[in-house]
């Protein structure tokens, strides 16, 4: 394994490359950091990709932004910076986003996706649950009550609108809460927008193969995205994963290495 920082327009990501052959890009969740991946690199590795992993800018070891920003951006600075013309991407929510933005941005270089609990730029939230949960995240960001603040994510995002978090296996719980809590104290000094390309009104020009994956526990916001990129996206398969919500890829590792790598292998084999 290598690992290093690839500077970008006012920073730095901090990124792991680990294996050979076609690369493969694991971009995680917000509030999260490359850790949440642990479950699938040597998977992954041991399939024949080069995977690579990073933190996004405002999380784990990468650099905090001060200014404006476009995340697709920093993706694209970090793979011309590792010498990579081609790639797949494996997004999870926040990461998804940033998937998708890329490939509109820059289609020649995505060969297949992988976009589970998909966000989408543009995408707006009506599931009454998540919606009181962020206004009480507001609220503790006022108060800089770091711990309600963490609780409100894991409670919108790990345990979902669905389940008590009784119902969740405590390590995850414990490991986002970590994430978490280490982009809250290492990152607070955060400022500038996140630039986005509005991507909900572009679906249809999303042209590379792609997966999309959804907990059957997650909020109905992220059902309805997902939904939406099955109908308007051009070569599109999905799988709902039982028994699990919005950190899918941790709580359900297996099932989620077995759909992504079936997906990858039938998709090459398709092309």
């Amino acid at each position: 394994m290598t690992s290093g920082r690839v500077p970008v327009r006012g920073g730095e990501l901090f990124f792991e490359d680990r294996g050979a052959g076609h690369a493969l890009i694991l971009l995680h969740g917000g509030t999260l950091d490359k850790r949440m991946w642990d479950g699938q690199v040597g998977q992954f590795v041991r399939a024949g990709y080069r995977v690579i992993r990073y933190d996004a800018r405002g999380h784990g070891q990468s650099t905090t932004p001060k200014d404006d920003f476009a995340a697709y951006e920093d993706l694209g600075e970090l793979l011309a910076g590792l010498d990579i013309t081609r790639a797949s991407l494996v997004g999870l929510s926040y990461g998804a986003r940033t998937a998708v933005d890329f490939a509109l941005t820059h289609p020649d270089v995505v060969e297949m996706m992988v976009l589970a609990s998909p966000g989408v730029s543009g995408m707006r939230f009506s599931d009454p649950a998540i919606l009181a949960l962020l206004r009480e995240q507001a609220e503790a960001a006022r108060a800089m009550d770091a711990e309600r603040y963490v609780e409100c994510f894991l409670r919108a995002w790990v345990d979902g609108p669905l389940r008590r978090k009784e119902q969740v296996d405590p390590e995850v719980r414990r490991r986002c809460q970590r994430m978490a809590l280490d982009v809250i104290v290492n990152h607070s000094a955060a400022s500038g927008t996140l630039l986005e390309v509005g991507a909900m009104d572009r679906l249809g020009e999303l042209a590379a193969p792609l997966l999309v994956l959804v907990g059957d526990l997650d909020s109905s916001d992220i059902h309805s995205v997902a939904g939406r990129i099955e109908a308007d996206a051009q070569f599109t398969a999905s799988a709902v994963v039982p028994g699990t919500g919005h950190t899918m890829a941790m709580e359900q590792p297996a099932a989620f290495n077995a759909a992504v790598l079936t997906f990858l292998e039938r998709a090459r084999l398709a092309r």
